[in-house]
């Protein structure tokens, strides 16, 4: 592992605070995940920084000198983007002439490409796509994408080892694909109980979906059959042969002879998010995004009239501000 600056941030918070589990509360981490960062920090420099006990965590004499080089470096750096952003006259308000946007499938990204390319139509748009929050997390911190748009399960959000910003867009029910002529389909939701007969597939994607799901039915009183996972065309194919029914957001469009239904209660729900790396310059536009990925999400989720009917009964959902508090644990 390379030294970052952001490595040195998570020292000096350490040093400052006297304690990790207030420097991960100082940083907007979860403490284990600041403390196996401080780990791989320790092993990358050879020794331990801190002497940690009951008391707290005060620098050992190679954390002092870590310290005395941070001290410098980090006011350093700090000084030479806002110089160099007072320089190019964009402090603040700049605007971007590319945007590389990474992201796992999900029904904003259209709308969201469309808005940027209508209110900027010279700039350069390219787009990546991937199954996994990691991967597009690793391509944000080594600088090969500018933003990601990924979704994560119910009130998880992802990890923080990569250093990045994530933003809440929205959060949606998890719903179930079915033929419209599926008993369960008569009602606006399903009970889950009354899919307990049923095999199920899903997209495939990383994260703790399944995991959720399978806890969500044994709330329900039942197992899951058989969980099949696939591409989103698959999981159409198979739902439409009637071997399963599907997991799906609310904002996807089926085709004919499908459709979806909520579950009762919104047992599970499913996070979109927008990430960056704060030291980028796409941190500055980053406020911009979010904006119009916002704006993305109302468009869509708006032709789901039924389903925007039936989260009134469900405040915490949607892209409302009430809906998008922080959540901090899963």
């Amino acid at each position: 592992m390379n030294l970052e600056l952001r490595h040195l941030k998570v020292v000096c918070a350490i040093a400052e605070t006297g304690s990790v589990t207030k420097a991960a509360s100082q940083l907007g981490l979860a403490q284990p995940a600041l403390t196996a960062q401080l780990q791989r920090i320790e092993r990358t420099l050879g020794g331990p920084l801190f002497e940690r006990d009951r008391r707290g965590a005060r620098p050992t004499a190679l954390g002092e000198l870590v310290l005395s080089r941070a001290r410098v470096l980090l006011p350093a750096m700090k000084g030479l983007q806002d110089e160099a952003a007072r320089l190019a006259g964009t402090a603040g308000t700049e605007t971007m002439s590319r945007y590389r946007i990474g992201a796992i499938g999900g029904p904003i990204l259209g709308h969201l490409v469309h808005t940027l390319a209508t209110a900027q139509p010279d700039a350069q748009i390219t787009t990546y796509a991937s199954y996994w929050v990691e991967e597009l997390a690793t391509m944000l911190q080594g600088g090969k994408l500018d933003y990601a748009l990924v979704g994560v399960c119910g009130d998880a959000m992802p990890s923080a080892d990569y250093g990045l910003v994530w933003q809440t867009v929205a959060v949606d029910a998890v719903c179930v694909l079915l033929p419209e002529d599926h008993p369960a389909a008569k009602d606006v939701d399903v009970d889950l109980a009354e899919l307990a007969h049923e095999e199920w597939v899903g997209s495939t994607g990383d994260g703790c979906l399944a995991e959720c799901f399978a806890a969500a039915c044994a709330r329900a009183g039942f197992t899951p059959r058989r969980v099949l996972e696939t591409d989103v065309r698959g999981c159409v194919d198979i739902v439409e042969s009637g071997f399963a029914v599907g997991l799906c957001q609310p904002t996807f469009r089926p085709p004919a002879g499908l459709t979806h239904r909520p579950m009762r209660g919104a047992p599970l729900r499913w996070r979109q998010v927008l990430g960056w790396h704060p030291d980028s310059a796409a941190a500055r536009s980053a406020p911009k995004l979010v904006e119009m990925a916002e704006a993305a999400y109302r468009e869509v989720v708006a032709r789901n009239t039924a389903y925007v009917e039936w989260m009134a009964d469900y405040p915490h959902l949607g892209g409302s501000a009430d809906a998008l508090a922080p959540l901090s644990g899963h």
